[in-house]
């Protein structure tokens, strides 16, 4: 019988080979356990807006993948109803960005997650609430090997 680590591990592991997205905007998948999930990311010029910070939506994007592993670790497809974001400080050139997602209510089909975005000696930049929901499907066949 599969361990709910195993299942979070595994489905985040097909998640991720497919998150072309979150790759391509130089993100890694730093942790996995069930109802949770840590991504981050490195502020490069490119994240930069014409403040010369990094830019909001980049912010959204890395707390939203922590959300969407957190959520989809249960080896339930899930997808998100509604997100919103605070931010409390800017991002800046060269900074680690660490998005934190923890489940905080899953009811049937249903999920609510919180997401802290913090930056160097975990000062916070943004916090984030993301409500899911479960649709058809699996990450992975939990009957094979």
């Amino acid at each position: 019988m599969i361990t709910p680590q195993e299942r979070a591990e595994r489905a985040s592991s097909a998640m991720w080979n497919g998150d072309q997205a979150s790759q391509w905007l130089g993100m890694t998948l730093d942790q996995i356990s069930p109802g949770t999930a840590t991504t981050s990311m490195i502020v490069k010029g490119h994240h930069l807006n014409g403040h010369k910070i990094c830019h909001g939506g980049f912010i959204f994007t890395l707390a939203d993948s922590a959300f969407a592993f957190a959520c989809n670790s249960h080896n339930q497809m899930a997808v998100a109803q509604h997100n919103t974001i605070s931010f409390i400080a800017p991002g800046k050139l060269g900074e680690k960005l660490v998005a934190r997602a923890v489940e905080t209510n899953k009811t049937g089909r249903n999920g609510i997650y919180d997401v802290t975005v913090t930056g160097d000696n975990g000062r916070v930049i943004a916090e984030f609430r993301g409500c899911s929901r479960v649709i058809s499907g699996t990450h992975f066949d939990e009957n094979e090997g």
